[in-house]
């Protein structure tokens, strides 16, 4: 054993190379144990998909969650008026005492992005320009974060939902293979999961089948249907007592009255206090629980309701009351979302990718093995163990943290095989250099070592940045071909550096006795 020496640098090698066996094994055998490197859309097909916000839905959405806000205000300051009426992108009430202008035009102050118009205590409020770009900017923005936090829960693997120019969204779900799966994909994804707690105006009950929308609009009424019978409709006065925006949580439970599944809610702070201050002051009242313009059911308000808690209860099933308490718990959509592209993938494409890029793969590695044997000899082969070593870890990281290989992360596995031994080649043709010198063996080894060090660490910095600024700024596959990238170049430091130098250190002796350059570095020194 006197002629091995195993230092710190071959142990920490030794550790990273069992490291990488032993989780990348899972990937490479597909067994239904460990964790595995999930395949991206273009390697095992599924559903892209491509989104537009509607932007009218979404300023008139605001309009009345202001207008909401507006009213329970008036009535905690007894600031009298006609009733609050939205018509579209417009709020309108009229004032009926000139003393409470000081208490609305405060009010109206704490809210920014106004036009206000004041004609003999008629008040007409609309959104400015800027206001309303801002509000679709958001809309966008919203509906991307809640899109994605809904397939989160769904337990999708790795979804790619991104902007796309100024008004799309791009959505990929890797996966998706059956028509029942794209249907459901697509119902998760549009459901707008809006949740408002309304009044029903009973005096015009008998009379919400035959009237208009427009005729129900100049009462300051909506006509909603029933979500069991869309032929029965409810009238309702057309400003919420409060909205989703207000929801904490919900979950799936079972009905007290039935084994039906329903939805408990939780409202926050804010929520509750309207909530019961609305209940205590409307006993005998019936309030409407409405989602996604339904009706699901009308109760009539027996007392003060305090807690901030409520129940969705309809003809759910088990699947579509999760589906509907995971939307809410996500958030609801500012706005709805439409379709405007789709395509079904088929995993032939992804096979096709698959074998194509593990060819090159294969291809690249076969011919860098060959050639660093035959040009560096020994030293050759101690890069070719660390490259093996570093596509391990690589491999077993990715699979750990659950990451998704595109065909671009295929294109950057194989990027990372010629970047695995790039460090080796330096350091070779310095040791070889000092060789030429006249210098040692054992000196030839270190100071190749540290002569190699900046230009290596310079290199791999410098695309560790481009990798990180891929990573940031791109979307969907670039992010693939990044994060593969940045992990091997970080991988290749560990097994270029520590680990060929330890097997040269475990070597030293007997490459020292032998003295036969030609055989360890591929240099015959004269």
């Amino acid at each position: 054993m006197r002629n091995f020496k195993v230092t710190y640098r071959l142990t920490i090698f030794a550790i990273v190379f069992i490291f990488g066996v032993i989780f990348s094994l899972p990937t490479f055998l597909q067994s239904e144990y460990g964790a595995k490197i999930n395949l991206g859309l273009d390697l095992q097909g599924g559903l892209y998909m491509l989104l537009g916000v509607d932007n009218e839905e979404a300023v008139k959405s605001k309009i009345k969650s202001i207008a909401s806000s507006l009213n329970y205000s008036f009535e905690k300051e007894n600031i009298l008026n006609d009733g609050l009426s939205t018509y579209g992108d417009k709020l309108e009430f009229t004032l009926l005492d000139n003393a409470d202008i000081p208490k609305v035009e405060k009010l109206l102050k704490e809210i920014n992005g106004l036009n206000i118009r004041n004609e003999n205590l008629h008040y007409q409020i609309s959104f400015t320009e800027q206001e309303i770009k801002n509000i679709e900017n958001f809309a966008l923005s919203q509906a991307v974060e809640t899109i994605r936090n809904r397939l989160d829960q769904f337990g999708l693997a790795e979804p790619t939902v991104a902007k796309q120019g100024e008004d799309k969204i791009l959505v990929e779900l890797a996966g998706i293979k059956t028509k029942a799966d794209e249907l459901r994909a697509k119902e998760r994804i549009t459901k707008a999961a809006h949740l408002q707690l309304m009044e029903v105006d009973d005096s015009k009950m008998n009379q919400a089948s035959t009237m208009s929308d427009a005729e129900a609009a100049s009462y300051g009424l909506v006509l909603v249907p029933d979500s069991r019978n869309p032929n029965l409709k409810y009238a309702l006065k057309n400003i919420p007592i409060l909205d989703g925006s207000m929801l904490t949580d919900a979950r799936v439970g079972l009905s007290d009255k039935s084994n039906y599944p329903v939805i408990n809610f939780t409202l926050n702070a804010e929520g509750s206090k309207k909530f019961a201050d609305y209940t205590g002051a409307n006993v005998g009242k019936r309030l409407a629980i409405v989602l996604d313009n339904k009706v699901y059911s009308a109760p009539s308000i027996n007392e003060r309701i305090g807690g901030g808690s409520g129940q969705i209860s309809g003809a759910f099933t088990q699947e579509e009351a999760r589906d509907v308490a995971v939307a809410l718990r996500s958030g609801a959509l500012l706005a709805p979302v439409k379709l405007l592209e789709q395509r079904s993938i088929g995993p032939s494409l992804g096979a096709d990718s698959i074998r194509m890029s593990m060819i090159a793969l294969t291809g690249a590695s076969i011919f860098i093995i060959v050639f660093m044997i035959f040009y560096y000899g020994m030293a050759g082969i101690f890069a070719n163990i660390a490259m093996i070593a570093n596509i391990l870890v690589v491999v077993a990281i990715m699979a750990m943290f659950g990451a998704t290989l595109t065909l671009p992360g295929m294109a950057g596995l194989v990027l990372t095989v010629g970047m695995a031994v790039d460090a080796n080649v330096i350091i070779n043709e310095r040791i070889r250099e000092l060789l030429r010198d006249g210098a040692k063996i054992k000196l030839s080894i270190e100071q190749g070592y540290k002569n190699a060090m900046s230009a290596i660490i310079d290199s791999n910095i410098t695309s560790l940045v481009t990798s990180v600024v891929l990573y940031v700024y791109g979307t969907g596959s670039v992010k693939g071909f990044a994060v593969t990238l940045g992990i091997g170049i970080v991988v290749s430091m560990i097994t270029a550096i520590l680990g060929t130098h330890g097997m040269f250190d475990c070597f030293m002796h007997r490459i020292e006795k032998s003295n036969n350059t030609r055989f360890w570095f591929g240099y015959r020194r004269k």
